[in-house]
């Protein structure tokens, strides 16, 4: 993606990168969009770089990204929908999603539509770490089925980067 200077239309919410510190962006705030990916956007702000949530889309300029799917008849949970919600969640400054990335570790659906995710981060002192995990419960719950949504984060075994996707690898010039 090409980097753009946009202007804010309003005040918006932000995080910090890679802090996770919670920031506010005025209206009229000229921002550098440098991710736009899964629904949500990367940005410059007076020299730092922070994630602007898919629902603050239109202050940014942009509709919001609502996922949706198709209700299964069996009124079962869909993994491969389970699995496109979480491929939707992406890392703030790398431009991959966490599953390419090797971040989601295993998942599990109940017979009540209870679905665990076990997951990790790049780093154990990630302050995204907290805003990755809200992303992947907002997103998988809007799974049609979905009853509850539980997120294990583990360090163990750590990450690395021979856990990503050759996809991923070659996106970002590393294998």
């Amino acid at each position: 993606m090409e980097r753009r200077v946009i202007p804010t239309h309003r005040d918006c919410a932000a995080r910090l990168v890679p802090t996770g510190d919670p920031i506010t962006i005025p209206g009229g705030t000229f921002v550098t969009l440098t991710q736009d990916l899964g629904g949500n956007y990367t940005v410059i702000v007076n020299g730092n770089m922070a994630r602007v949530d898919g629902a603050d889309a239109d202050a940014l300029g942009f509709p919001r990204t609502v996922l949706e799917f198709e209700a299964r008849t069996d009124g079962r949970v869909d993994e491969e929908q389970v699995h496109e919600a979480l491929s939707s969640v992406f890392d703030p400054e790398i431009p991959v999603n966490i599953v390419d990335l090797g971040l989601i570790y295993a998942t599990s659906i109940g017979a009540g539509g209870e679905v665990d995710v076990t997951m990790t981060l790049t780093a154990p002192g990630c302050g995204m770490g907290p805003v990755l995990v809200h992303d992947v419960e907002r997103r998988v719950s809007q799974v049609p089925n979905v009853s509850s949504v539980t997120v294990d984060l583990v360090f163990e075994p750590p990450w690395s980067r021979d856990m990503m996707s050759e996809e991923a690898q070659l996106e970002l010039g590393l294998f």
